[in-house]
């Protein structure tokens, strides 16, 4: 094998791997939809509060979407660019290499917000968005802005970090 044909074979299967990225990013989840029945929907739905929730859902999601297609149109026109430029050296190759790994991370990164997003919105149809999982409080509309996936209250999370904090600690001491 050639010092050349490497680095080729790495580009070609980065193209591959961003060429599904825009593949999958392509088959939207479509946001899930509101029950037909009236009788069937919980008071949730009549509610304020789950409204201005569910608008800010969709809008983050619109926002994670717009992400994740801005990344991949630049991946792609970077991608076609290259093919136009002299072939790079090993450094330019690495480097490149690199920052493809990277933005193919973002883009997972973007998607499983996506599909937490999508997750929050069928619970919200469900009455329980916006409530913890531990102590069943309401999650304040100020935690659900910044995180909109949250599974707990603020207090809750804490404890939950503080335990697996001080497991990490007993694993490490082993």
């Amino acid at each position: 094998m050639t010092a050349k044909s490497k680095p080729r074979r790495a580009v070609k299967a980065m193209a591959k791997t961003v060429v599904k990225a825009k593949a999958k990013a392509k088959a939207k989840v479509p946001a899930p939809k509101a029950p037909e029945s009236p009788s069937t929907t919980k008071t949730a739905s009549s509610n304020p509060r789950t409204e201005v929730l569910r608008k800010m859902l969709l809008e983050r999601r619109q926002e994670v979407m717009k992400e994740i297609n801005g990344l991949i149109g630049h991946r792609m026109s970077d991608e076609i660019q290259r093919r136009v430029d002299s072939a790079p050296d090993v450094g330019d190759q690495a480097l490149l290499d690199t920052e493809r790994v990277r933005d193919i991370s973002i883009m997972e990164l973007r998607n499983k917000m996506r599909q937490q997003i999508d997750e929050a919105l069928v619970k919200l149809e469900e009455g329980t968005y916006g409530r913890c999982a531990d102590c069943g409080a309401e999650i304040t509309e100020k935690r659900l802005r910044a995180v909109p996936f949250a599974r707990r209250c603020v207090t809750c999370q804490a404890k939950q970090e503080m335990l697996e904090k001080i497991e990490m600690e007993e694993e490490q001491e082993l």
